[in-house]
């Protein structure tokens, strides 16, 4: 179980909003923290602390105004931290390449590959013939529906017919290196774990998984680390002191190196 740190960026700033609150028209989001500091100077600050796997996501639409002074600010934090961040946000076969020239280990797709509703397997398979499916992440983030949970595309506003299963998560694994699943329910509240989608993700075995949502102290951390056996990453955006919330950024670190150690 590891701590991959996060660089959210919304009209070219670095923020945590509520993800559920995020809507295209008017570049509109619910803020939890807005940064004065640059996504390169967090990257920076993960790289010296020695924590890869962390994730800059780029908030805005292509059609955005905004959308050229987030992706610059998307460039400058992985050229920071060359080969310890991925990146996610409009990914497509076509744009892939520039994201990992200037640095990323991974890309970080969803509404590529899930369209229309629907899952595209060809646009999986061209991704990954593109960039090598050892430089894919795939974004299974998702809301609830009274038979399960669904992936959501397009900044989480748009529910897809696709319902997120072990079996379904097995048939991917095939298409790339790393699963990242944001529980958007509970996404930028610090209310609490999504036990239950914690619990389907800890039976996945084939790829790596990382969970973000809802985890808002460090007794919240404990319960995670319990329900999924230590057996999926984390991500803390809000709740990290870093964002102003109440986690202790070290605190968080020696709690993850024990964990580990006690293993």
């Amino acid at each position: 179980m590891r701590f991959r740190p996060c660089i959210d960026i919304h009209n070219g700033k670095v923020k945590q909003i509520v993800g559920g609150s995020l809507l295209d028209a008017g570049d509109r989001a619910r803020e939890n923290y807005v940064s004065e500091k640059g996504a390169a100077e967090y990257a920076s600050l993960y790289r010296k602390d020695g924590l890869p796997g962390g994730h800059v996501i780029l908030l805005n639409p292509p059609a955005s105004e905004y959308y050229e002074a987030t992706k610059q600010q998307a460039l400058a934090a992985l050229r920071a931290y060359p080969g310890g961040l991925q990146a996610g946000g409009g990914i497509t076969d076509v744009n892939a390449g520039e994201y990992l020239e200037a640095g990323a280990s991974h890309v970080i797709v969803t509404s590529y590959v899930f369209r229309d509703g629907q899952i595209r397997w060809d646009a999986m398979e061209r991704l990954a013939k593109a960039v090598g499916r050892e430089h894919v992440v795939i974004d299974l983030s998702c809301r609830k529906k009274e038979d399960g949970y669904y992936i959501v595309t397009n900044r989480w506003q748009t529910f897809t017919n696709v319902q997120l299963t072990g079996g379904l998560m097995d048939r991917i694994a095939d298409y790339c290196d790393e699963f990242l699943v944001h529980g958007v329910d509970v996404e930028g509240k610090a209310s609490g774990v999504d036990e239950e989608l914690a619990a389907l993700l800890a039976a996945h075995t084939k790829r790596p998984v990382t969970y973000a949502g809802g985890i808002g102290s460090m007794e919240d951390l404990a319960r995670f680390a319990q329900l999924t056996g230590g057996r999926v990453d984390f991500t803390i955006g809000s709740a990290l002191d870093l964002f102003g919330g109440p986690i202790p950024y070290l605190q968080l670190k020696m709690f993850c190196d024990q964990f580990m150690n006690d293993l």
